[in-house]
């Protein structure tokens, strides 16, 4: 039987302990309405908090007491809901209006050279998260008593608010033994390690903690988050099939609900296109970074060692998101990656899920509704921005290829100039509506008719593509009427819905890589 994996830590609090694992970092995807209020629900939230702290105040000792007070005084400092207010009178929801002040106040902390500074870090985190959970109407939940509470960092509050007189203890990634949570381990006997590193493990799984020595002891077959193949490794595994003159061909398939995750067979299929909007209902799913992660992660350990390329937000237009009814979210044709541009607070925190969960798989991400070059090149800048944001907040993260879907005409015919995209793939669904000056659910143009025009445009776009990676995940992938014309013109990734699958499957097989008909077909 293979051995436990012992891992190195840091010890912050002395003393032997084990018991089930509880993952910080793995809440429940659960949704939570837009919020509404204004200013006067943030000054509700903030009270809200206050008493919480107070009540947890009461009994407590002194060093416990200094702590709730020093977060109590900073949550009654005008200045934070001042500057609050400015971000909320300059059109920016709650929501990202309190998370942008106090993640500026964690910034400069998390900079700061002396360690009990950058360690005061997370005592603004606790209160960052208190509020938003009183926006929300969402209080910080407790977690099972002779747990091992395992995370990137642990909240003081949280600490104070669970009874630890039925054991357990604390493992953290990164954390710091000078923190204030490490203080009251200490002062309350609560074994605790810091700065492990992530590690792989599952809610429940039995975990050891070993403050004296300064370890984790994880059951057999745990480890370390493995790295991942080079992002230009292209082996098509899953999903491999031939024609029948044997150039291979990758069937992938598309996600649209959380449903069609438990589906995806690892054995079988990567995904070719996950669209995010479901994971992302309202405002406040929007402002909710841990949420949204464990979706992503979620698509990433099923599909195994299969590539995953996640679309981020096609929100605007005809696909609202509720709680986002401000300027300039109604402006006209501002959709897709035009919109995440222009509320950067949106896409700044899916940026962040992406590239945390791209440590969990072969993670790709796909940028919606494309028109110029300068948009993509703002949204790399984005995700460069967050990924140093993170590597100081000690997270771990990955970049992730960005590509971009081809769905504007005006970007298919120019696809040449796309230089910073990593791939392209084609969304014949929005190419087809623009083509044709239609509404994408309407009944004014046949789309049979307009197919020949979309092909054409394919084919001439497939050529512009300068041997970049293409697919193609819109119906038209779909349908074997086209795919003889769609493998003439080049393309040999195609992403489908599971429900298509086995007829794209069988028409390949039929078929020449140049679409023509096999002989004897």
């Amino acid at each position: 039987m293979a051995e436990p994996l012992r891992l190195k830590a840091k010890s912050a609090s002395p003393g032997i302990a084990s018991g089930p694992a509880f993952l910080a970092e793995e809440p429940k995807a659960v949704s939570t309405p837009g919020t509404a209020g204004g200013y006067g629900a943030l000054e509700k939230a903030i009270h809200i908090s206050i008493r919480e702290l107070e009540r947890l105040a009461e009994g407590a000792d002194a060093e416990s007491r200094d702590i709730i007070d020093f977060q109590i005084e900073v949550l009654r400092d005008p200045t934070i809901a001042e500057a609050t207010g400015a971000r909320m009178q300059a059109e920016e929801n709650v929501v990202f209006a309190w998370i942008a002040t106090l993640d500026a106040y964690i910034g400069e902390l998390e900079a700061a050279d002396e360690e009990p500074m950058r360690a005061r870090a997370v005592d603004i985190l606790d209160i960052k998260n208190r509020v938003l959970g009183a926006l929300a109407g969402t209080p910080v939940a407790d977690f099972p008593p002779g747990s091992v509470f395992v995370g990137k960092d642990m909240e003081p509050s949280r600490f104070l608010a669970h009874d630890w007189s039925k054991g357990g203890g604390i493992a953290l990634f990164a954390g710091s033994a000078a923190g204030h949570v490490a203080l009251l381990a200490r002062a309350k006997s609560v074994p605790m390690v810091v700065g492990t590193g992530r590690f792989s493990a599952a809610d429940g799984d039995p975990v050891g903690v070993d403050g004296d020595a300064g370890a984790v002891i994880l059951k057999a077959g745990g480890m370390l988050i493995p790295p991942l193949a080079p992002a230009g490794d292209t082996k098509l595994e899953s999903g491999e099939l031939r024609t029948t003159d044997g150039v291979p061909i990758l069937i992938s398939i598309n996600i649209n609900d959380p449903a069609e995750i438990d589906a995806l067979d690892p054995a079988t299929a990567g995904v070719g296109l996950m669209r995010s909007e479901f994971s992302v209902t309202s405002i406040a799913d929007a402002a909710n970074e841990e949420r949204q992660l464990a979706i992503y992660r979620r698509v990433l350990e099923q599909a195994g060692q299969n590539p995953v390329t996640i679309r981020m937000l096609d929100i605007g237009g005809d696909k609202p998101l509720a709680g986002l009814e401000d300027p300039p979210a109604l402006e006209p044709g501002l959709r897709g990656v035009r919109l995440l541009l222009a509320r950067p607070e949106i896409a700044r925190v899916q940026a962040r899920a992406l590239l945390r969960a791209a440590v969990f798989g072969k993670l790709s991400v796909m940028l919606p509704m494309v028109s110029f070059p300068e948009e993509v090149d703002r949204m790399r800048e984005l995700f460069r921005e967050e990924a140093e944001k993170l590597g100081r907040r000690a997270l771990q993260h990955r970049m992730p290829p960005i590509g971009m879907m081809v769905e504007v005409p005006s970007a298919a015919l120019m696809l040449d100039t796309f230089a910073s995209a990593a791939f392209f793939s084609f969304g014949t669904n929005d190419l087809t509506q623009y083509l044709a000056a239609s509404h994408r659910d309407g009944n004014e143009v046949d789309a049979g008719k307009v197919a020949p025009a979309v092909l054409r445009l394919i084919e001439q776009a497939v050529k512009l593509a300068g041997g970049k990676p293409l697919s193609i995940c819109g119906d038209m992938a779909g349908d074997p009427r086209y795919l003889p014309e769609l493998l003439a013109a080049g393309l040999r990734h195609f992403s489908v819905a599971p429900a298509h699958r086995p007829a794209i499957r069988s028409a390949i097989i039929g078929l020449n890589a140049d679409g023509t008909r096999a002989a004897g077909e």
